[in-house]
C-alpha cells in the first residue's frame, strides 16, 4: 500500500496509493481502489469524513455463481 489511505465505511475496502504507478488498474487489491500516491493525497486533501462515495459503471468481474 501506499502513503495515503481513505477509509471507507465496508471493513477493508478503501482509497490508496501506490509507490509503483504500474500497478494502478491492476487487480492486487481486494476491495481497494488504488491511486498513485500524488493522486491519492491529493484527493485526501479535498475530502472530508462522512463524503459519500458511489461506485458507477459497469462491473468487471463477477465472482462465479456456486453450484445447486
Amino acid at each position: 500500500m501506499g502513503s495515503t489511505w481513505i477509509d471507507l465505511t465496508k471493513d477493508t475496502y478503501g482509497i490508496h496509493g501506490t509507490p509503483d504507478p504500474r500497478m494502478v488498474g491492476k487487480a492486487a487489491s481486494h476491495g481497494c481502489v488504488r491511486l498513485t500516491n500524488w493522486d491519492a493525497r491529493q484527493l485526501s486533501q479535498a475530502v472530508k469524513k462522512g463524503t459519500k462515495v458511489d461506485f458507477v459503471g459497469v462491473e468487471q468481474a463477477k465472482a462465479p455463481k456456486a453450484a445447486d
